[in-house]
């Protein structure tokens, strides 16, 4: 009985914890939701590219 009575503060803390756990977590799927949705607003589909295409390509980078 003595055990109970000592865990009962650990059993009140760790049920805080994972509320707070839970709550953190719906955060940062809204954050993560928000954030797409601003970087999907200006995103283009890519080009499609295919075997024998042509393409131009640039040699500013390229170091001799």
């Amino acid at each position: 009985m003595r055990k109970k009575e000592k865990y009962k503060g650990i059993e009140k803390f760790m049920t805080k914890i994972r509320k707070i756990q839970e709550k953190a977590k719906v955060v940062l799927e809204k954050a993560q939701e928000e954030i797409k949705k601003y970087t999907d607003r200006k995103r283009e589909e890519a080009d499609k590219y295919k075997v024998k295409n042509l393409v131009m390509l640039s040699t500013k980078d390229l170091k001799y």
